[in-house]
């Protein structure tokens, strides 16, 4: 499924108005289309509101969360954790950055990387089952992608990150281009920033 982040939930964003760089952010995501966020940058600082906003939509819901981490290396659960009271949600995470971690910790299959690959919206639907089940969460996500500078192809271009959500209710997978020319440091924060983006999306649908 190709997500575009243009539905969102009224709930979603009148908690996302609280943050006003957090804000600003997001009406870009919103207003990417199909899913190219080709003139969106980021910096650092602008990850914190975003967390923020995450964690206080996963405890007035009382639940829990879990990562699967691979073009990330755990950079998603490090942004959570960096929030003080973090830990009445945050379970954990498995950086899977190698595919026998994605196989053998995760459960991915070993079908599905060959046939797909392992930046695949298959592969990222697994490994954020995997991480629910194994870590026990009420939401777990997973993400997937090549941050370059080298590892891109014509199908699979440097940008190319591919994301699961996992809950009670379901799987859902869906992939977002970043664009070949971002840097590697652009690249993984953006997915930061998705990632937790559509963990409340997700809890607010």
């Amino acid at each position: 499924m190709i997500s575009s982040f243009n539905s969102w939930s009224e709930d979603l964003k009148s908690r996302v108005e609280k943050y006003a760089v957090c804000k600003k952010l997001t009406d870009e995501l919103l207003n990417a289309s199909r899913s190219v966020c080709g003139n969106i940058s980021i910096e650092e600082a602008e990850l914190e509101p975003i967390a923020r906003m995450t964690i206080e939509l996963l405890r007035e819901r009382r639940m829990t969360i879990g990562f699967a981490e691979s073009c990330t290396a755990g950079m998603i659960s490090a942004k959570i954790a960096d929030i003080p009271g973090s830990s009445d949600v945050l379970l954990g995470g498995v950086v899977s950055y190698a595919n026998t971690v994605k196989t053998g910790v995760l459960g991915v299959s070993e079908d599905t990387i060959s046939k797909y690959g392992a930046v695949s919206e298959q592969c990222a639907h697994e490994m954020a089952e995997g991480a629910r089940k194994l870590l026990n969460c009420s939401i777990s996500v997973s993400v997937t992608g090549i941050a370059g500078p080298g590892g891109g192809t014509p199908t699979k271009p440097v940008g190319t990150v591919c994301f699961g959500v996992s809950d009670k209710d379901g799987t859902i997978a869906d992939i977002l281009h970043f664009g070949e020319e971002k840097n590697r440091t652009t690249i993984r924060r953006l997915t930061v920033a998705a990632a937790l983006i559509k963990i409340s999306e997700r809890i607010c649908s």
